[in-house]
């Protein structure tokens, strides 16, 4: 073979080799989790696994918990690949029903005490992502650039008053001396197992929290009418949000919804007001804008309306994940060379949104998906594999991966790393 294909080969081999340690690391991360901004433990962990595969250079405390581990391949080259996972864990229950399934409780997060758990596979993202640096060290002296491999907290996005996540660790300056000239990483989905997603086009949507207060006045409950409550002007707004779809183009996707609301205050006093948290989704910035105005009109008429104040911020702005036909059309041979041809999929877009938008934005590059259930497409709609655990969306309490399928995940990293640092330096 010459050196390119050993390399290719060695890789290959290697990530099999590594497969029960990384499903190890996987289970150990699963049994562990921690929140947003509070990954401690998990950036130790992964810290002590770069330095015991001989990476040039591990960072640590970016962004929070951040940990950047930096491979210098010995070979001249141009070119610097990001790869990047995010760690931390969502306040969901683990109803997962493996026998790694994670009892953790935080009391101390804001509005807590939560379940934890990887509810959304970020177990899965870093531990696919270690493994791919591992055998990365090992064939350093094949690679003609560097590799970045980026460990990002709060993905899931900061508690309100909190900065964290992608657009914090790029802020940092962390990653300015490396000057990176493509950023790869991948999500666990609840596609067929070895499947890879990808589209060129907006393939995650933009994201924002909503947060809305509306005042009044405190009284005492056998009194109302000495006070002001903002209580019913909440209701019509949560009420009149289903108006704003009536208000949009149809055929432009969004979503506003409200998942919290915090009334602080007991059951005999009308309180002196009412938070609302929530999101807005969205395909298009023209549209986001538009919904954001719209929300903005609805709460200010409805608390008017009932003598209140009222209050809109919007909060830990997401763009959308946008992976140009350049990008898709240069490493689509490196994810075939995984999976096969017929394995790589074009999903329909999401209003998921992920921040690696950030780092792709910033430096080119892609975000795809990774199959890891027992799931089949049949006729371009996801339907249960007979007998196998089916269809279990991201973010559901019991929602599973594939241990064995992780391995593709580990080949997908080290591939496209090597793809890409080996083009550009022809």
């Amino acid at each position: 073979m010459d050196a390119p294909n050993t390399a290719v080969h060695e890789l290959d081999q290697r990530a099999h080799d590594t497969a029960q340690d990384m499903i190890a690391w996987r289970h150990y991360l699963h049994q562990h989790p921690e929140l947003s901004n509070r990954e401690e433990n998990t950036a130790a962990f992964i810290a002590e696994k770069l330095r015991s595969f001989g990476i040039d250079d591990v960072r640590t405390g970016i962004a929070g918990h951040g940990v950047i581990g930096v491979l210098r391949g010995e070979q001249s080259g141009a070119g610097t690949a990001l790869l990047r996972a995010d760690i931390d864990a969502l306040p969901v229950s683990d109803e997962s029903g493996v026998d790694f399934a994670s009892t953790v409780r935080d009391t101390t997060y804001p509005g807590g005490p939560f379940p934890v758990s990887h509810a959304c596979g970020h177990d899965c993202h870093t531990a696919m992502l270690l493994g791919a640096m591992r055998i990365l060290s090992e064939q350093r002296g094949n690679l003609p650039g560097n590799v970045i491999a980026v460990f990002q907290p709060a993905e899931e996005g900061a508690p309100a008053g909190e900065t964290g996540g992608a657009r914090a660790m790029i802020e940092s300056g962390a990653l300015d001396e490396f000057s990176p000239t493509m950023a790869f990483g991948m999500h666990v989905q609840p596609f067929p197992k070895g499947v890879v997603t990808v589209m060129p086009g907006t393939q995650f949507g933009a994201s924002c929290m909503v947060k809305i207060t509306v005042t009044g006045k405190q009284v005492h409950g056998s009194t109302p009418w000495e006070g002001i409550d903002p209580m019913p002007a909440v209701g019509q707004i949560l009420t009149g949000i289903g108006q704003i779809y009536r208000q949009t183009n149809a055929f432009s996707p969004f979503t506003v919804s409200i998942g919290h609301i915090d009334d602080v205050g007991r059951f005999n006093v009308i309180g002196r007001s009412v938070t609302c948290w929530g999101t807005i989704r969205s395909l298009s910035d023209a549209v986001m804008a538009q919904v954001q105005e719209r929300l903005r009109s609805l709460v200010a008429g409805n608390a008017a309306a009932y003598g209140c104040q009222a209050e809109v911020e919007f909060l830990q702005p997401v763009p959308a994940v946008h992976n140009t036909k350049e990008w898709v059309d240069a490493l689509t041979p490196s994810f075939a060379a995984i999976v096969g041809e017929s394995n790589i999929v074009t999903p329909p877009p999401s209003l998921g949104y992920d921040d690696v938008s950030e780092f792709v934005n910033r430096y080119g590059g892609l975000y795809v998906g990774l199959g890891v259930q027992d799931t089949e497409l049949v006729d371009g709609e996801l339907i249960s594999t007979p007998g196998g655990r089916g269809f279990v969306s991201n973010h559901h309490p019991a929602f599973y991966a594939d241990d064995e399928t992780l391995v593709t995940g580990v080949r997908l990293h080290a591939r496209v790393a090597y793809d890409h640092l080996t083009s550009l330096a022809q």
